[in-house]
Order: C-alpha cells, then structure tokens, then sequence
C-alpha cells in the first residue's frame, strides 16, 4: 500500500535520465536499480541518509544527499526527499540545538549568541562555536536518522500487520 503511493508521488527513474542536468552530474551510476527500489530496507536507508545529511551545516545538501545514496545504493528520491525537513523554518532550532548538545559534549559553557542575519556576523562567530555546532550537527544527525530508520520501518510493516489482523479475524468469524 505504501509502495503504490511512493510510486504516484516520486519521479520515475526515466525523469532522471532524461534530465540532462542530473545525467551530467551523475552520468551512468543513476542505472543502478537498487537507487530506485521501493522496499522496506531501501526507502528506510534513503530516510536515514537524508535526515542524517539535512544535519550538515553545508549548502547544496540534496546533492550530498544524492552522491550519499548512490555511493550506498539506497533510494534516491526518498533521500533527497528527506534532506527537506531543514527550510528556513526548521534549520535555527535544529543548529541551536545542535550547538548546544556539541558544547555539553565537548564540556563548554555555551556562549549567548545575538544572532543576525549578516554574512560578516557569521563569519566571525563562526570561529567560536564550530567545533560545538559541527559535533552537535553529527550526533544529532545519527540520532534522527536511526529514529527515521526505525520509524520508517515500522510504518512500512503497519499495513501488513493489519490485513493480518484483518484475515485473523475472518477466519475466526467463519469457524
């Protein structure tokens, strides 16, 4: 059931090819079919490399996304999918908690930061709080991925739990 709904919502693997853009930049290792399985094992991969990658504080994650689940062969869409839980609404909590569990890490007392929305603040902060922020952002990112993971699963399996229940509770009737 879920599979006939991922297969309605991501791009097919022609609208890949056909893409000149994508088939510039990854070229033949888009072929791969275990990049455009829809199964339990490789959608909750791509889950997890996109949460996982959407925790780098680096520009361009939906193409660290990609070139990640190429090298590991996991669903492409899904992983690139993923990386969108960070937008403009989401990335100021999750750096700043990231910022925060690195500095109890690394056991420092976390500095009050005035954030601004200035290229010259960022820079100059940056050389404060990197080493906090960059741990943070890989913990928290190992964290939610292996919570996508689970929860992926999980969900796959809720459908076939249930038509068991269903035709458990048939045959029951009919005795």
């Amino acid at each position: 059931m879920i599979r006939k709904h991922l297969r309605r919502i991501l791009p097919s693997k022609s609208h890949f090819r056909e893409n000149h853009t994508y088939t510039r930049l990854f070229g033949k290792l888009l072929h791969n079919p275990s990049l455009w399985r829809l199964n339990r094992h490789s959608v909750a991969r791509g889950i997890s490399v996109g949460i996982f990658v959407a925790f780098i504080p680096l520009p361009f994650q939906m193409l660290i996304a990609a070139a990640t689940a190429i090298a590991i062969g996991c669903n492409l869409p899904i992983a690139v999918l993923s990386v969108w839980i960070t937008n403009p609404v989401t990335i100021p909590p999750m750096f700043y908690a990231a910022y925060k569990v690195g500095a109890v890490l690394l056991h420092q007392a976390p500095k009050v930061i005035e954030f601004q929305w200035t290229i010259d603040w960022m820079l100059a902060r940056l050389a404060d709080i990197w080493q906090p922020l960059l741990l943070g952002c890989a913990v928290l990112g190992l964290a939610a991925a292996a919570v996508g993971n689970v929860l992926a699963r999980m969900l796959w399996y809720l459908p076939i739990l249930h038509r068991r229940y269903v035709r458990r509770n048939r045959r029951i009737r009919r005795n």
